[in-house]
């Protein structure tokens, strides 16, 4: 027997994609390609994976995890030759925990649909990011998703209490704590957390659940200057005790596509400005917060660090102001363009971009350097086009992104991952004795090199 033969004896016709069919399915939610596997394996529980990845490592079978596959490190890109396996029917939420606050749930939930389901028991799932229809828990979980809310609830691991991992094996670690604290020996759930499928699959999760917040504001407000975006920060975070629950900054090259050039949405605000600003707060009472919130608001229009401000009155006036920061598509019509996603000090922000548009305009003359992103939490999206796809020029431009974050500690990747894009740079942001001690993990959970090879490092 073959081994699609050996792992349909397992999962069954339903659990196995072979043929044209795989390549039917795209790579990805921005690649255009189909997948290109031997086959896409779908199993409906931890058992089966368990069996089929002992099959894998018995072959040395390479096999690479499949969530919703929004990812944009190239971590699910498979070759011919290998095995992709989906969570797509791994999708049972088994269990909501009012008293404890927590979420029991299958890797291939979307996270759409948890934060829908804890919303009926008026809980709130605080992870959020622009692809939460389609990404899944499992793939969250796998690259520690980062999102809206960092400021104030945290990445992906900070909302994972406890998980299942099948190993390259085909053992199960089971590790479903439920407990905000247990200290009982090592914390293998971090194994699995942010390694990319590289380590193990994850299968199951309990996810913390945080009280639906009672009230919520939302503000878009127009800055001139950097620094007067760094100090609102520290003004609005400290005079609202903790309740700021995003500070998300849009440069006015990202503002007036979105609002002018791609004329999706009308401009809430004159494309007049350097930075615009929206920020959400969540807290307790709607009345006393929003007074709180518009008094807050006026002192930064009195001291004219704000130079315009506009607050959503309405579910719907909020949406259409998240609405502008989240249509990041829009970039992707004015031709060839690449995103990144990386970290550093705040301080450092208006420094960096300085030095990544002086280094575009050393090798281009006509070039797009658009920035965005979560600056509450240090992370910055720049959205590079040079007007070509060619690799060589690519790699110039990614070389003109990664290489000033080396002298000021930054990280090339805050919440994308790493995958196959960012290993050739993961070297500026982590030392050799670190890098060398994931290839040592790597080498101990997996020897035959079997999970999403390739990935993270070589």
């Amino acid at each position: 027997m073959t081994i699609i033969q050996d792992i349909e004896s397992v999962v069954g016709e339903k659990g196995l994609i072979t043929g044209k069919d795989v390549f039917n399915r795209k790579a990805g939610i921005w690649i255009d390609d189909g997948i290109r596997a031997d086959a896409i394996v779908r199993p409906k529980d931890t058992l089966e994976l368990s069996k089929v990845l002992a099959i894998c490592n018995k072959n040395k079978q390479a096999v690479i995890p499949h969530g919703g596959l929004t990812g944009l490190a190239e971590g699910a890109i498979t070759q011919q030759g290998q095995i992709a396996i989906s969570s797509e029917r791994l999708t049972a939420i088994e269990e909501v925990d009012e008293i404890g606050r927590t979420m029991t749930l299958q890797a291939g939930v979307p996270l759409e649909k948890a934060q829908e389901e804890a919303e009926k028991y008026n809980l709130m799932l605080p992870v959020d990011l622009g692809a939460r229809g389609s990404c899944t828990v499992g793939g969250n979980i796998s690259t520690n998703a980062g999102g809206n809310m960092v400021i104030k609830y945290g990445m992906m691991r900070d909302s994972v209490l406890g998980l299942e991992a099948v190993l390259a094996d085909g053992q199960v670690m089971t590790s479903m704590n439920q407990m905000l604290k247990n200290n009982s020996g090592y914390d293998l759930k971090q194994l699995f957390i942010g390694t990319e499928g590289t380590l193990g699959y994850v299968t199951k999760a309990v996810l913390r659940l945080r009280e639906k917040p009672k009230s919520t504001n939302t503000a878009l407000l127009a800055i001139d200057s950097f620094d007067g975006v760094i100090k609102f920060l520290k003004f609005i975070d400290k005079g609202l005790g903790g309740s700021l629950s995003a500070y998300e900054v849009m440069w006015k090259n990202f503002y007036e596509l979105i609002t002018v050039t791609g004329s999706n949405h009308n401009p809430p605000l004159p494309c007049e400005h350097n930075y615009y600003v929206l920020i959400e707060t969540s807290g307790a009472d709607q009345e006393k917060d929003t007074g709180h919130f518009e008094h807050l608001l006026e002192q930064g229009l009195s001291n004219q660090i704000i130079k315009d401000a506009i607050i959503a009155q309405s579910e719907s006036e909020r949406s259409r102001l998240w609405a502008i920061r989240d249509d990041v598509e829009q970039h992707y019509q004015e031709g060839p363009v690449k995103m990144f996603d990386v970290s550093m000090p705040i301080s450092e922000m208006e420094n960096y971009v300085q030095e990544v548009n002086k280094r575009f305009a050393a090798n281009w003359d006509d070039y797009k350097c658009v920035v965005f992103g979560h600056v509450g939490d240090g992370n910055l999206h720049v959205i590079g086009g040079i007007g070509s796809d060619n690799l060589k020029e690519i790699k110039i431009m990614e070389s003109c992104i990664y290489e000033p974050l080396k002298p000021i500690n930054g990280a090339v990747s805050a919440e994308h991952g790493i995958g196959l894009e960012k290993k050739n740079y993961l070297h500026i942001s982590r030392s050799e004795t670190e890098i060398n001690l994931m290839k040592s993990l790597k080498k101990a959970l997996d020897p035959n090199n079997i999970l999403n090879p390739g990935k993270v490092f070589d």
